[in-house]
């Protein structure tokens, strides 16, 4: 059991830019609700009540300081028409969170994405209206004795930032934690102007078939059964040299391309297999496999790399059948996934801002918040029988050093309701990658089974 000890409404320390910031069309498409992660630290040396009682003060005065150059952070959200978004600038500030456990480190596991390890994150009450809710939340967390270390859960509202853009927000958050300043390339760039769409509005370039609806299982008419199927979660770490037999696999077989398929083509086209065969599912149904591409460098000019904002592009493979997906050899799914991923460039970036623009309400597109019981016939559904993978490697998810210890863990503070793999770097630094796997309850077992049968 957590107990909240301390809860503090923290503002920027100086007065910031007032007003509404106009949200991108690309922050209008993830879900409305907070994305959260996991930050578990083990001090560098013997720790006493004033320690961490400073450090928790001393977190409050950066948080403030942060927030200036991240004034957007400290505002509000409202709804406006056609299920759109924007954002209020009032300063209204973030909430930080000082919590006890009554449990010890151990108790916790593996801090998997469970029951267990929510009382480390803040909790958003999605019962008040969206214009009260704070757009970031951090909560810190002794263990049951302090010398185990401490928990820092951090939840922020997704319409406001991609996953890159918050951890360069905590990076710096930290850096300034431990009396650091921002070099000029680390202040973030937050006008989405960059990413209007054309005006006059133009009609899509491309189907986007990304947005249009996803296979279904055969002889089922929409996704309703499998969107209230619960799913569970696992951690896998694939050496640099598994790592390397799956590239292998991927390049070495009649499907080859020009350019050697990357670790996240091989890696994605392993589990794309897996969970085909995992589902044990017909050998004629339609798969296809989802993923997100980091827009900054794709388009034209390139956006800054401190781009503050949702800088994504969805993308979707070509319609695959499970038989072929199972049967043929890796380089067949590489091949699809990376036909998805080289589509993503300026010209279909600029068009899929366009198509968003002309979306007359946002709910449809939208990704839904599956776990407030949002189950709609009409929604974009990727989880079974399709597939979504998303890659974290090249974010800098280590750095988050606050100054209190050794990052011990990084993770995800939620489970996710639909079937989706995230690929990131191991913390070892040595070529080794994790896989944060949510899939099916029900198939979890066998996706595993084949996950290292089959490397």
């Amino acid at each position: 059991m957590v107990t909240i000890i301390g809860s503090y409404s923290v503002t920027p320390k100086e007065e910031t830019p007032n007003g509404v910031l106009w949200l991108a069309e690309n922050d209008q498409v993830p879900r409305w609700s907070h994305q959260s992660i996991l930050y578990i630290y083990k001090p560098k040396h013997s720790e006493s009540e004033d320690d961490f009682n400073v450090f928790v003060e001393r977190m409050r005065e950066s948080l403030s300081h942060i927030l200036v150059p991240y004034y957007p952070l400290a505002g509000r959200l409202n709804w406006i028409q056609g299920g759109r978004l924007k954002l209020d600038c009032n300063a209204k500030g973030a909430m930080l969170l000082e919590a006890q456990s009554n449990k010890s480190m151990a108790e916790y596991g593996d801090f998997s994405p469970s029951q267990p390890i929510k009382e480390l994150i803040p909790t958003v009450d999605y019962s008040r209206p969206i214009e009260e809710l704070p757009l970031l939340l951090a909560q810190i967390t002794r263990f049951q004795q302090l010398q185990e270390g401490i928990a820092i859960g951090i939840a922020w509202s997704h319409p406001i930032c991609d996953g890159l853009a918050a951890i360069h927000f905590i990076n710096s958050w930290a850096k300034v934690t431990r009396g650091n300043k921002l070099e000029a390339n680390e202040i973030p760039i937050l006008y989405r102007t960059l990413l209007k769409p054309s005006h006059p509005l133009s009609q899509p370039r491309f189907d986007h078939r990304e947005y249009k609806p996803l296979p279904l299982i055969l002889g089922r008419s929409d996704t309703i059964e499998e969107q209230k199927k619960k799913t569970s979660f696992v951690q896998l770490k694939l050496t640099s040299m598994q790592v390397q037999k799956l590239k292998k696999n991927a390049n070495n077989n009649d499907f080859q391309s020009e350019k050697p398929y990357t670790r996240f083509e091989a890696i994605g086209a392993h589990l794309w297999r897996c969970a085909c065969k995992a589902r044990e599912l017909h050998k004629n149904q339609p798969t296809v496999f989802k993923t997100v591409v980091d827009i900054r460098k794709k388009m034209n000019p390139p956006l800054p790399q401190n781009y503050f904002g949702n800088a994504l592009a969805g993308t979707v493979s070509p319609t695959c059948y499970v038989g072929e997906i199972v049967a043929k050899p890796l380089s067949y799914a590489a091949k699809n996934i990376r036909e998805a991923v080289k589509m993503i460039n300026d010209e279909y970036i600029r068009s899929q801002i366009d198509f968003y623009a002309g979306e007359e309400h946002m709910d449809r597109i939208r990704v839904p918040y599956l776990e407030k019981g949002e189950h709609r016939a009409d929604i974009l559904f990727s989880g079974n029988p399709n597939l979504r993978v998303t890659s974290w490697m090249g974010m800098p998810v280590y750095e988050a050093d606050f100054g209190w210890g050794r990052l011990v863990h990084f993770g995800q503070g939620a489970l996710s309701p639909f079937d989706v793999g995230f690929v990131a770097l191991s913390p070892d630094m040595d070529g080794s990658i994790l896989v944060f796997m949510h899939f099916q309850e029900a198939h979890m077992q066998n996706f595993i089974k084949f996950f290292w049968e089959d490397i």
